[in-house]
């Protein structure tokens, strides 16, 4: 059997056992936790959903991803990954960002705290030598890895607004992260496996969390994921999305924002938006881009299917820029008109429905990011 055809075997595999082990704690958390993870019902908090459901889903993220991490050494006999230097990095970060977001979901963490903690799971990266590899100065790379990962956490977690939306934006992530990783061998890179199987874990969670969502990931679930995906995103599209070229630092950012896209655009609608209004950009609201989707008239549903659309969209650009940015660079023009335009029709919708529908109902309410 090929290498590739036996990759591609050990891949379902992954893909489907994650999938069970996911679909088997959501299941059991859903029929015996029926409050666990909804705060008080008394706290001011701005959702979308109308009803309080549990937000439990995180932790189905995170103990697959344990499982993964303990059964790729298992099986493989791979014993050095727990002296792997980076892969322990990735390991305490992402624990200690799924540990913030319990505490976020179990007592509403104070701002300040949850920045520090952030800023510490950029440190850990920097420290398991885990940081982006950009510059030729190691000082800008070590602070642009620190800003990248408090703001990809932030962003992935303000994304949660809308039952799906965040599970298949990061879905749409993982997908693209393996698809520019190909060709590989899975038995020789743990990296592709724990991605396989977080797929497998979300898209099980995806049944619970599609509209009508009958859980919530939480903060637990946004801020794993967020951190998650920073590292995967520096070890691949960062450190290694182009071959090396004149432009493989242009062409390495560009392929970073086409990934991140849809989190990037909406962190920095809302931002700009709240900052018009005077507001801090940490206060909540119903003011995302899904939000003023269905004010414009889209169902919820309709919202979901279009945020998949453009993560299909995302992973055949990437896979495109991979193959073709080496070889023709003037490729890179393109992708930047795609992401300038969705950022302005994206942009001009949200100006449209902001004196209409959102200035009001923010005034009324101040609460924490949703």
């Amino acid at each position: 059997m090929s290498d590739n055809l036996q990759s591609l075997l050990y891949l379902s595999v992954f893909f489907a056992v994650a999938f069970i082990v996911s679909f088997m704690i959501n299941s059991f958390f859903l029929k015996f936790a029926k409050t666990l993870g909804i705060r008080n019902k008394n706290d001011v908090t701005i959702r979308w959903s109308s009803t309080s459901k549990p937000s439990l889903g995180g932790i189905s993220f995170y103990f697959t991803f344990l499982i993964g991490f303990m059964f790729y050494a298992i099986l493989f006999g791979e014993s050095d990954v727990f002296q792997n230097k980076s892969l322990l990095g990735l390991f305490f970060s992402v624990t200690l960002a799924f540990l913030l977001g319990l505490s976020d979901d179990a007592y509403n963490t104070k701002p300040l705290l949850k920045l520090l903690v952030q800023i510490t799971c950029g440190l850990i990266l920097i420290f398991t030598d885990s940081s982006i590899e950009l510059f030729q100065n190691d000082f800008f790379n070590k602070i642009l890895t620190v800003i990248w990962v408090v703001g990809i956490m932030n962003s992935i977690n303000m994304l949660d607004n809308m039952d799906g939306i965040t599970t298949v934006t990061s879905m749409s992530v993982m997908t693209t992260l393996i698809a520019v990783s190909i060709p590989f061998v899975v038995f020789n890179q743990v990296e592709i496996f724990l991605l396989i199987t977080s797929l497998g874990a979300l898209s099980a969670f995806l049944i619970f969390n599609f509209n009508p969502a009958k859980m919530f990931m939480g903060d637990t679930g946004s801020q794993f994921l967020g951190m998650f995906l920073a590292y995967f995103s520096i070890k691949i599209l960062w450190n290694s999305g182009v071959n090396e070229n004149d432009y493989s630092i242009i062409s390495n950012f560009t392929l970073v924002v086409l990934v991140f896209a849809v989190p990037i655009i909406d962190t920095t609608i809302v931002s700009i938006n709240r900052l018009l209004r005077g507001q801090s950009p940490m206060k909540g609201g119903k003011d995302h881009t899904t939000h003023h989707l269905v004010y414009k008239g889209f169902s919820e549903k309709q919202v979901i299917y279009l945020f998949i659309l453009l993560g299909i969209v995302s992973v055949l650009l990437a896979f495109m820029v991979k193959t073709y940015i080496p070889k023709q660079s003037t490729f890179v023009f393109v992708i930047w008109i795609y992401l300038i335009t969705v950022f302005i029709l994206f942009f001009s919708l949200s100006r449209k429905q902001e004196k209409r529908v959102v200035a009001p109902e923010l005034k009324k309410e101040e609460v924490k990011i949703s």
